[in-house]
């Protein structure tokens, strides 16, 4: 087998591949990335067996079929650092050889018949989302799973698919985001909704793969695992086992205090007041009234700090007490110039964050024993 390729090209698509090769695991062969060449296009493979991305690269010069393993700490340092544009990859009986301008390269090779396959997207129903509306979904929850919660649900994020909504919420039970999206069906879609908790790495790996904000993203939600087709990028993922809280339930409906605040001043003020934290005392007051929040920080051999921002707020003096870094991360994935509503009802209930109608992020104040 003998192929032909531009390097940057293949550097964009061996980084995509590369995101999902384990680094640790008792099975050596998933440390490697499959190339696949047939019909003069070249596909790369990747997988740790709950997570699989197949990566299609059609603009490759090549007579040959074939397939080989790519030792993926190797490669991946032989993209980053050769110079010239066009490699040349050939596969003998026992090595492969990666040659570019005055470079070349020797690596031994494994059994590629051994590789577990990812499979292709050849469903013929599934849902449509557009490139920016999924990852403007993924972006706003995908921060608010728990990847160490023994309660498995908590370390992905739930996909509800109904009609023409999509709604994401993740949650690691201090916290919880929500985001509803449009999308459309294609084929014989059931009207039930469905509801399924895909893991948090096939989302960030779903994230990176969605460039144009305008394309239509395929997914097909099996009994046990999804697909999703972005481009050139194929993402599969088994789903993860568990139930997933019935957010809805979470969210209060009533309100004592509405207080609206633009992202990045807010942002920058929480940025202060997390300067003068840590492990033992993280909590943050936050005091709204008289037109000012106030945040007041403090730690034992760190010091103090006192924070204020004007607010269009003149009632009644509150107190609330958060993790800043919990505040600080749903701010970040919004645009600085955008408004914000934060409902309040008292000192020790959640508060809930809207940044527009289809985005929600609610946050547990912090305990006394918490601070």
């Amino acid at each position: 087998m003998k192929l032909e390729c531009s390097r940057s090209l293949l550097a964009a698509a061996f980084q995509t591949v590369s995101g999902v090769v384990p680094t640790r695991t008792p099975n050596e062969i998933l440390k490697n990335v499959k190339l696949t060449v047939a019909d003069g296009t070249a596909t790369l493979v990747g997988t740790d067996q709950e997570v699989g991305v197949r990566y299609e690269i059609p603009e490759v010069v090549t007579s040959s079929m074939g397939e080989v393993l790519l030792p993926t700490q190797r490669v991946s340092a032989i993209l980053r650092e050769v110079q010239d544009d066009m490699l040349t990859f050939e596969v003998t009986e026992d090595a492969l050889w990666i040659r570019a301008g005055q470079s070349e390269f020797r690596l031994s090779i494994e059994d590629p018949g051994e590789f577990p396959d990812v499979p292709t997207f050849t469903d013929e129903d599934f849902f449509v989302v557009t490139g920016g509306n999924f990852k403007k979904g993924i972006q706003r929850t995908l921060f608010a799973t728990d990847v160490e919660s023994t309660r498995y649900a908590l370390g992905g994020v739930l996909l509800e698919l109904a009609g023409e909504t999509m709604t994401m919420a993740a949650t690691d039970s201090r916290r919880l985001a929500v985001c509803s999206s449009s999308c459309s069906t294609q084929g014989n879609i059931e009207q039930d909704e469905t509801r399924q908790v895909v893991p948090s790495k096939a989302m960030s790996l779903i994230e990176r793969s969605i460039h144009d904000s305008e394309a239509e993203i395929r997914v097909a939600v099996h009994a046990n695992d999804v697909l999703v087709s972005s481009g050139n990028t194929t993402i599969y993922a088994r789903l993860v086992e568990g139930r997933f809280p019935r957010y809805q339930d979470v969210v209060p409906n009533e309100f004592d205090i509405t207080i609206e605040l633009v992202v990045a001043p807010f942002l920058a003020a929480v940025r202060q007041a997390m300067i003068v934290t840590n492990e033992e005392s993280r909590g943050v007051d936050f005091a709204f009234g008289n037109g000012t929040l106030t945040l007041n920080s403090s730690a034992n051999d760190v010091g103090t700090s006192k924070i204020q921002l004007p607010i269009s707020y003149e009632g009644d003096e509150l107190v609330i007490t958060f993790d800043p870094r919990f505040v600080a991360e749903f701010l970040r994935v919004l645009d600085g110039a955008d408004s914000v509503t934060l409902n309040l009802i008292d000192a020790n209930s959640a508060a809930v964050f809207k940044a527009d109608e289809s985005y929600t992020y609610v946050v547990m104040p912090l305990s006394r024993e918490e601070r």
